[in-house]
C-alpha cells in the first residue's frame, strides 16, 4: 500500500533544523561519570570518628558532661543546694537510727570486777547509741589510760554488744616510795595503789628511786637468790644504780652496779660452802669483784677486841675486815 502521507520524512543534517514535516532523531546527553572515592577532608573526618578516644567520649564523656551541666544549673541556687543535702542527711540519720546498728549493751571480758567497773565509769558512753557514732579508737585510748589495762580491744558485735577484751596488768611486786606503796608489774609499770603492806605480803618488795625502772632486774635478782629467798625482806636500790638486798637480822648484801646476779651467785656458792651469812655479819660488800668485804656486828667487833684485852667499841659502829 502507498503511504497517505504525501511526503517523506529526512533526517535532518548535523546544525540544522528540521525542516517542516521531517522529524529530527533526539538528542543524547552526555553521562556524568561520579568518582566513588571520599575527598581528602571527608577522609580525615571518618579518621578521626574512628579513634578509640573520640568514640569513647561521644559514648561516655559526652552523656556526662551533658547531666553534670544540668546538674549545675540545678544546683547553681542555694535554696536547692541545702535541700538536696537536707535530703541526704535525713536519709543518713535514718540509716544509722536502724534498730540492727544501735548498741545497746558493753560486754567487758578478762579484767577483774573492780577493774571492769573502772572501765565502764571511763568509757562513759550513752547507751543505747549508734553503732556509727562510736567512736572505737577515742574509747580505746580512754581505757588504757588506766594503770591496770595493759591492753584493750572494742569492736562491735551482732545484737548491739560493744565487746571490751582486756589484757590486765599482773602485779608481780610491791613498790615503796615517799609518797606511799605502789603495786608493779613485770615492767616496773603501775598497776595500782596499795594501803598496806600486809595487804600484798605474798609479793617481793622494792624500795627506792628509780627501783620500777629497774623492776626487771630485781626479778632476776630474786630468781638467783633461791636459797636465801625466806630471809629475803626486800630490795633496795642505791642511787639508781645498784641494787641491796636487805635480809632478816639486819643484814645486807651491797651488789655491784655491773653484773649483780653473777656476784650473787658467787656469795651463795661460799655460804653454801662456809655457811657465811648465819655468821655476826652486818653486811656483805660485793660492789668490788675481786674483792668482796665482810662487815661485822658490833657485838662480833666487841667480842674479838675483849679477847685481845681492847676497849669495846660503842654499840652503833660497825667495822669492815
Amino acid at each position: 500500500m502507498r503511504s497517505l502521507i504525501p511526503f517523506r520524512i529526512r533526517p535532518a543534517r548535523h546544525g540544522r533544523q528540521p525542516a517542516f514535516g521531517r522529524a529530527e532523531p533526539p538528542l543524547t546527553r552526555q553521562k556524568v561519570v561520579h568518582d566513588p572515592s571520599p575527598s581528602l577532608w571527608a577522609y580525615r573526618m571518618q579518621r578521626v570518628m574512628l579513634t578509640p578516644y573520640l568514640r569513647a567520649f561521644l559514648r561516655v564523656g559526652l552523656p556526662v558532661l551533658a547531666v553534670a551541666a544540668m546538674a549545675g544549673v540545678y544546683m547553681s541556687s542555694e535554696e536547692r543546694r541545702n535541700g538536696v543535702v537536707q535530703v541526704f542527711t535525713d536519709l543518713r540519720e535514718k540509716f544509722q537510727s536502724r534498730p540492727e546498728f544501735m548498741v545497746t549493751l558493753v560486754s567487758i571480758e578478762g579484767s577483774s570486777v573492780e577493774l571492769a567497773d573502772a572501765v565502764r565509769s571511763r568509757l562513759d558512753l550513752n547507751l543505747p547509741q549508734s553503732s556509727f557514732d562510736l567512736d572505737l579508737e577515742a574509747a580505746r585510748a580512754r581505757v588504757v589510760e588506766l594503770d591496770a589495762v595493759k591492753g584493750a580491744e572494742l569492736r562491735v558485735r551482732s545484737g548491739g554488744v560493744l565487746s571490751v577484751l582486756i589484757t590486765e596488768r599482773q602485779p608481780v611486786l610491791v613498790w615503796r616510795q615517799a609518797s606511799g606503796l605502789s603495786l608493779v608489774d613485770e615492767t616496773g609499770h603501775r598497776v595500782a595503789g596499795l594501803f598496806e603492806r600486809a595487804d600484798r605480803d605474798d609479793l617481793p618488795l622494792i624500795a627506792g628511786e628509780g627501783a620500777d625502772a629497774a623492776a626487771p632486774e630485781a626479778l632476776e635478782i630474786l630468781a638467783a637468790a633461791g636459797p636465801i629467798a625466806p630471809r629475803i625482806r626486800g630490795l633496795v636500790r642505791m642511787g639508781e644504780r645498784r641494787w641491796d638486798i636487805v635480809l632478816d637480822r639486819g643484814q645486807r648484801i651491797l651488789l655491784p652496779e655491773d653484773r649483780p646476779v653473777r656476784a650473787l651467785e658467787r656469795l651463795l656458792a661460799l655460804d653454801q660452802a662456809q655457811d657465811m651469812l648465819a655468821r655476826d655479819l652486818a653486811a656483805v660488800d660485793l660492789r668490788l669483784p675481786n674483792r668482796p668485804t665482810l662487815r661485822l656486828t658490833t657485838y662480833a667487833m666487841n667480842e674479838i677486841r675483849r679477847a685481845k684485852g681492847l676497849q669495846p667499841l660503842p654499840e652503833t659502829v660497825e667495822t669492815e675486815l
